[in-house]
């Protein structure tokens, strides 16, 4: 496989992955909805930094040690599933109590001057994740070709990867804003805080009783 073939490949399978609905775009899309724009790009942007980094992992062959080790993969399986239901418990904390008081209570306040703990949310969804660190080992040697440098073409395609999700979470940021008054309102940020509380907490029961593949 030449590399630009190679590249165009995986730009496919990435972009692909990117736009399935899953756990980071449930908690980009709950971020702008009830916090804002630049909280939910903040959550997006330690999402990418997350698939950067299990590039970089999976290349440096670091990755691969969760395939084949069962205490390693079940040490960051369990992790994160109880970050998850952690933090899902928190958000159905808050659209128990209601928006503003339930935010603060929960510790999930985020004001406009503070989206650092949205980054620090988005990474740690994604690095907690020890199906996506088997992902990109069994993805990424598919679309190294012969005789290209192995640590810097996989990072630059966890790059192209990072980027797409990027992009496609400032899509989603950016379709939220003309209905931002509306989605604020109390009975709905609720709902939104509820669901996306269920989903975690869903998310991260079924990631607790996975097994290993």
């Amino acid at each position: 496989m030449e590399p630009t073939t190679a590249i165009l490949a995986f730009s496919l399978a990435a972009g692909l992955l990117t736009i399935t609905p899953g756990l980071d775009t449930a908690l980009v899309l709950r971020t702008a909805t009830v916090e804002g724009g630049r909280e939910a790009m903040a959550a997006g942007a330690g999402v990418v930094a997350g698939v950067l980094a299990w590039g970089l992992f999976a290349s440096l062959g670091l990755g691969a040690v969760l395939a084949v080790s069962e205490l390693g993969y079940r040490v960051l399986q369990y992790a994160g599933a109880a970050y998850l239901v952690w933090l899902g418990a928190k958000l159905l904390l808050a659209g128990l109590r209601g928006a503003g008081e339930a935010l603060e209570g929960a510790g999930l306040e985020a004001s406009r001057g503070r989206s650092t703990g949205w980054f620090w949310r988005g990474l740690m969804t994604n690095l907690l994740n020890p199906k996506v660190g088997v992902f990109y080992v069994s993805l990424l040697p598919q679309f190294i070709p012969v005789g290209v440098p192995i640590v810097g073409f996989s990072i630059g395609l966890a790059a192209i990867h990072a980027a797409m999700g990027l992009t496609w979470f400032a899509i989603l940021t950016a379709a939220t804003r003309p209905f931002a008054t509306l989605l604020r309102r109390p009975g709905f940020v609720r709902g939104v805080d509820g669901l996306t509380g269920s989903v975690l907490v869903a998310f991260g029961v079924r990631l607790a009783l996975d097994r290993q593949t």
